[in-house]
């Protein structure tokens, strides 16, 4: 029996029935909605909002919340899964449903009020509002302790005032959860579009994740109500958290990118004829296609297991780290390796891989560096912080 180049140890066997079917589904609309459109949307540095009502229909948005806010209550060995198959067909599609329901519609569940979660979660999952997520700032991302933005109160109301830069979603969104200073420690608050002084701003000449929104975000005295904080988390605590959620999912979205990437090369070599025989017939050719299987059978075997602890409720935040830092450094390697496969076809956008290594270069630096996540890692094994 014929293995499965792009499943070598048959992963898909570990999956439940319910997790399969996840796949597939997402498979199709990858396969059918998004690969024929996405290099253009790519060459154009436009977000196909249009598929937006798609994905929220297919219930991929806050997968993993409860259905009684509207959601579809999967596991998350389900949403890991989601966030593969998106990723094969572009990171950008991924980061946006990353962004919506790991960094907007988790904080809303995990730290908001009742009143928070029914006001907002099922228009979220329905995609009619559409969230970013404000914590990175322009002077330092992987320094959040060291935010400038701040809140002070106001009687009833919270006046906010500071800027937000590298935001998913940003001149997208309908709602933004921003993360600010107080005299009680960090907090976050639910801010809407269209509050005087509260403006976004896209970032432009972008050569990854063109096929998405970033943008930077605004404040000046912002006047919010307290029922727009979220009231049941302060520190740090509050954005760590959802960081944790939202690289979760990037460890399983490279793995999408560097089937796509594999699938691509393979297929090319085969086709390809240099010197009589097809670049596939050739040793150097068989051992790097070779060596991207393993590391994606690797990277499949470890997000598999990490979702598993996941939903037994054992995962840990330096487990994530681990799995994004394998992850995206396997997929950003063979991107880089297909490209050279496919020899001068591989610059342009009528192939993926060159696409996928550029997208990749942001997934590696966003939700952690891989610096920073080899740095946790490092104080996991010794019990000394190098930050």
């Amino acid at each position: 029996m014929a293995l499965s180049p792009y499943d070598l140890f048959d992963v898909r066997s570990l999956l439940t029935e319910e997790e399969r079917a996840v796949q597939e589904a997402v498979a199709r609309f990858t396969d059918e909605r998004v690969i024929p459109i996405i290099g253009d949307a790519f060459d154009q540095g436009r977000f196909p909002k249009e598929l937006v009502p798609e994905i929220a229909s297919l219930g991929l948005l806050g997968s993993s919340l409860p259905e009684e806010y509207g959601c579809a209550g999967l596991n998350a060995v389900s949403y890991g899964l989601i966030c593969q198959e998106l990723e094969r067909g572009d990171s950008g599609i991924r980061s946006f449903v990353s962004v919506q329901s790991s960094l907007c519609m988790y904080p809303i569940f995990a730290y908001g009020s009742e009143e928070q979660r029914r006001r907002w979660l099922p228009d979220m999952a329905a995609g009619k509002v559409i969230g970013c997520f404000g914590l990175t700032e322009p002077h330092g991302g992987s320094d959040p302790a060291n935010m400038k933005t701040h809140a002070r109160k106001d009687g009833g109301d919270w006046v906010i005032n500071g800027s937000k830069m590298w935001i998913t979603n940003g001149n997208l969104a309908d709602i933004a959860i921003v993360w600010a200073q107080t005299d009680e420690g960090i907090q976050g608050f639910v801010v809407e579009k269209g509050m005087p002084g509260f403006t976004a701003q896209e970032i432009k000449h972008k050569m990854s994740l063109r096929a998405s929104v970033t943008s930077s975000l605004f404040f000046d005295n912002v006047r919010v109500p307290d029922s727009s904080r979220l009231p049941n988390v302060k520190g740090l605590k509050g954005p760590l958290g959802c960081l944790t959620q939202a690289r979760y999912g990037i460890t399983w979205g490279p793995v999408g990118a560097a089937i796509a990437c594999l699938d691509e090369a393979l297929n090319y070599s085969k086709e390809r004829i240099l010197f009589g025989r097809p670049v596939a017939a050739t040793q150097s050719a068989q051992i790097k296609l070779a060596e991207m299987a393993r590391r994606i059978t690797l990277a499949q075997l470890l997000v598999l297991q990490l979702g598993r602890l996941k939903d037994a409720g054992t995962m840990q935040p330096s487990q994530v780290s681990l799995a994004k830092w394998n992850n995206c450094r396997m997929a950003i390697d063979i991107a880089r390796e297909c490209r050279d496969l496919l020899g001068g076809a591989g610059i342009t956008t009528e192939h993926a891989a060159i696409r996928h290594a550029l997208n990749l270069e942001s997934v590696i630096t966003y939700e952690g560096t891989e610096t920073v996540h080899q740095l946790v890692i490092g104080r996991e094994l010794t019990g000394i912080n190098a930050f």
